[in-house]
This record gives structure tokens, sequence and C-alpha cells, in this order.
């Protein structure tokens, strides 16, 4: 090796795509910070506004459905019109859609603002996601997804924080309120800011070597319904329509199952919480890691995405067990070891469709994923807020939630047993 060529190996690379990634950290945990504005309020709305187990159940229902549609949407309009106008759009409606909630004052009025909050915010996850896949190479990217996904505990953890004190000084209006400055900060920092690799001019040369170097990928355009004749679309539809369901259990429901199995008022409720979604963010970054740790000990990205899967599968599985005890902390350990089990899980399935398929339609495969997610989860409101209705139980709703994850496991590997990127012909070279 030549001197040069030493000097070349030992350059660091740069690191402005941590720096994306950090925007796109921010942007999910203001995502999270409006969508569970409702979720610690929840069990003291329901006094005030009146409504039945069922009747939350429509509200939730109201986002995922909206979330579903939106995916759909989201995914395919980002994959043409770029992440940068994209991100920008999905951010504008969300955080005016949150603020709306503030007008609501009966359950119609909940379920049209969370209706309009779920189209806006369907646009985070595809955005993201390609970002990530446009910003980073293949080994780095469950690493950048475990990250940014991280943001989605930070603003589960800000929100019981935050919105027990704003709402007890200015009223539960006030709360939702208060989103739109980050809102519009991020806004326009990401606007000012952000550009793809190719025409961002702070990026170094030997940092955009560094985020191409994977082997080239086909250049096509497909129509997302297209995307289905392929089993690999289908291993990632099906893990998130088995899982995504339990996520939005923990979002929705936890304060209220901490609330009435614990007798926890609107000030008691907060620590709790922060504490299962403090461990939902070292699963998030602990799981996106682990399968990265695995690749630099040579393993193949199928055995290191798998057997991530399955130590995140393993963490979620003892939540069965959470009825059966009557200790506050210990019901909070064992919801909160599943919580990081699922975040985990998702670094890495997050990651799926990037392994498998070309950037230039990544957003689509995960709006496609994420539609599934949302009306599997629509399932899980409907049956957990019936169930509660008629039993006041919880116990079938967890048996079900930590079983999921080794069924959608399964599913994956015999749909994917060696994630392969689905078959998409190069184009050919001029006079070819």
């Amino acid at each position: 090796m030549s001197l040069d060529t030493a000097a070349a190996a030992a350059r660091p690379v740069g690191r402005y795509r941590w720096r994306v990634c950090a925007m796109l950290l921010a942007a999910t945990t203001i995502n999270y910070i409006d969508r569970q504005v409702l979720g610690v309020l929840a069990p003291f709305l329901q006094d005030e506004i009146g409504w039945s187990e069922i009747q939350y159940g429509y509200i939730v229902m109201a986002f995922q459905g909206a979330y579903a549609i939106g995916l759909l949407c989201a995914g395919a309009l980002i994959d043409r019109f770029g992440t940068r106008i994209g991100y920008a759009l999905a951010i504008s409606v969300w955080s005016l859609a949150a603020m709306g909630h503030a007008l609501a004052a009966s359950v119609a009025g909940f379920v049209v603002a969370r209706f309009l909050l779920g189209l806006g915010e369907a646009g985070n996850f595809p955005a993201a996601i390609k970002t990530v896949a446009e910003w980073f190479p293949r080994r780095e990217r469950a690493f950048a997804v475990g990250i940014f996904n991280a943001g989605s505990n930070i603003g589960a953890i800000v929100a019981p924080l935050m919105v027990p004190i704003v709402a007890a000084a200015w009223g539960w209006q006030a709360a939702f309120l208060c989103t739109g400055v980050l809102s519009a900060a991020w806004l326009v920092t990401w606007l000012v800011f952000y550009r793809t690799p190719d025409q961002h001019p702070k990026l170094s040369a030997a940092e955009l070597a560094h985020i191409r170097s994977d082997p080239p990928e086909p250049a096509v355009k497909v129509p997302w319904l297209q995307l289905l004749r392929h089993r690999q679309a289908w291993a990632f539809v099906a893990a998130k329509f088995i899982t995504d369901p339990v996520w939005w259990l923990f979002l929705f429901w936890l304060g209220k199952f901490l609330a009435s199995e614990y007798e926890l008022s609107l000030a008691k409720i907060g620590l709790p919480m922060i504490v299962v979604y403090l461990m939902a963010d070292v699963g998030s970054v602990a799981g996106g890691w682990l399968a990265g740790r695995f690749m630099r000990l040579g393993w193949s990205a199928n055995r290191a995405r798998k057997s991530a899967m399955l130590v995140c599968a393993l963490c979620v599985a003892p939540v069965i067990l959470v009825t059966q005890v009557d200790n506050l902390w210990l019901a909070v350990g064992l919801i909160g070891l599943a919580m990081a089990g699922h975040q985990g899980w998702s670094a890495n399935v997050l990651t799926l469709p990037s392994d498998m398929f070309p950037r230039q339609t990544v957003a689509s495969v995960v709006g496609i994923g994420g539609f599934a997610g949302a009306f599997g989860g629509m399932g899980m409101s409907y049956f957990a807020g019936s169930q509660l209705q008629s039993t006041g139980s919880y116990g079938t709703i967890f048996l079900i939630a930590g079983s999921a994850y080794l069924v959608a496991l399964l599913c994956v590997h015999l749909l994917a047993p060696r994630l392969e990127p689905a078959p998409f012909d190069m184009p050919r070279p001029p006079g070819g």
C-alpha cells in the first residue's frame, strides 16, 4: 500500500450524515409528542368529555385509519417529489392538526382532529427511512434508524413530563397548542439546511464516497402496486401488520392501564411512563447497534438482522405476565422491557426495505408496510376497547402482545429466507 493510499484510508470520512440523522431524531420526537398528548390526558379527558371505552377506541381508530391512508399516499409522493419537500409538507399538516385538538369538545371533535393528525404524521417514517437510505451505507442503516426511531420514545417521555404541568397551569387545550413552536422551528431548519448528498455543499467528497460505497442499485421507477409482486415486500408487510398493533396498544392504552390498575393520578402517572419510554429508548439504539455489531463480526445481513430481531422478540414475550403482578414497578419493568424489545425490533424491521429494495422505492415500500401496521392497529384498538368494555381485563390483550413478535419473525423468515434483494432489472447501457 502506498503512503498516499494509506493516508487516504486513515483520513476520517466526515460526520455530516449524523447531523442529518439528528434532524430525523428531532422530527420523530416532535411527531410522538404530538400524538402522545392524548395518551397522557386520556384517563382524565374520559371523565371530562364522557367517552366510553369503545368510544375511546373509535378515537384511536380514527388516527390509525387516517395514518394508514396517509402512508399509502405519503410513500409514493415522497418517492416522487423527494424527502425535502415531502417531509416539510408532512410536518406542516400534522402540527396544525395537533393544535386543532384544542378546539375539540366532544367525541366527534376528537375523531376529526385525530383523523387529520394521522394523515400528516403518516409522512414521518417513509421520509425518514428514505433519508437514511440516501445518506448511509447499508452497514450503518440499522444504527441510524435506531437513533432516529429513539425519538418516538423521547417524545413519549417529554409528553408525560410536559403535559401534566401545562394542563394544570393553563388547561388541557394548552397542552395540544404548545407543540406548534417546536414544529415550526424544525420546519425552517429542514428547509434551510437539507439537501440530498449529491447536492449538499457541506458534504466532503470522502464522506460522499463512503455513503455510496455499497454496490450500485438498479435505477428503477416502480408503481407501488407492482412492488407487491415481490415476496420481499410481503415479508415487511407481515412484520408491520403483526407487531405494529402492539406498539399502538402501548402508545394509547399504557396511561389508561397504569391509571386503572394502580389508581395513579395525573400528577403520579408521569414517572412510570417516563421510565418505560427510557427503557424503550435504550432498546431502539441497542437493537440497531446489535445488528451492526453482528455484521462487523462478519455475519451476513440476513443472519445479523434476524438474530437481532429474535433477541428483541424474546424481550417482548414476558409482557404476557404483566396482569399477574400487583407491584407497580415490576409491571413497569415488564412493559419497559417489552417496549425496548419492540423498538429494537423496529430498528431492524424498518431497515429491511432498504436492504431488499432500491433507494427509489424505499419510501413506497415503507408506506405499504406502515399501512398494514396501522390497519392491524385499528383491529387491536377495536378489540382492546371491546374487551375492556365487556370484561375490564387486559389479560388476553397482553397475551396477544407477547406472542406477536415470534410469529412475525417466522413469517419474515418464510417469505424472505435470505433477505435477498427483490429482482429488478438494471438499466441497459447506451447501445446495449
